[in-house]
């Protein structure tokens, strides 16, 4: 069975709507053979990370940056599973009120540097997400949980 690791950081109910969005799209019930795994970001691990198969990340934009704790959460993992998880896919979601560019930008050199694979466009949010956003958020968790099927 594969392994879907969902590393958030939930501060606020915007976020909240957003992970639960994710969560539903990923263990929907016509995606078979996929374990989802949610890990809040200050308790993550390198073993949770190179136990997974894939990788949702959450994160509010804070100063225009990842959160704190996501940033602490890569702090921790990164050297440990620098090449234990090349080629994995990974999606992102971004709460921010305004200018998360700078949060994207992180995750996009974080993960370069670890060598994941984009899965599918970020989904970013401003102010309160729209119905439409929610199921982008669907989406997201769906798509990064169908590539992993067949693993």
């Amino acid at each position: 069975m594969s392994r879907l690791l969902i590393v958030h950081h939930t501060p606020s109910p915007n976020c909240q709507e957003m992970f639960e969005a994710v969560i539903a799209g990923a263990t929907d019930p016509e995606i078979e053979g996929v374990e989802v795994v949610r890990r809040a970001a200050l308790a993550v691990t390198a073993a949770d990370v190179l136990g997974a198969d894939g990788y949702v990340l959450g994160t509010p934009a804070n100063l225009g940056y990842i959160s704190g704790a996501l940033k602490h959460a890569f702090d921790t993992v990164y050297y440990p599973c620098l090449d234990s998880t090349r080629g994995r896919p990974f999606g992102l979601y971004v709460h921010g009120n305004a200018g998360t560019e700078g949060a994207e930008r992180a995750v996009d050199s974080i993960t370069a540097g670890l060598g994941w694979v984009k899965a599918t466009g970020y989904v970013v949010v401003s102010g309160t997400p729209s119905k439409e956003q929610l199921e982008a958020c669907w989406n997201l968790g769906a798509t990064v949980a169908a590539q992993l099927m067949d693993g």
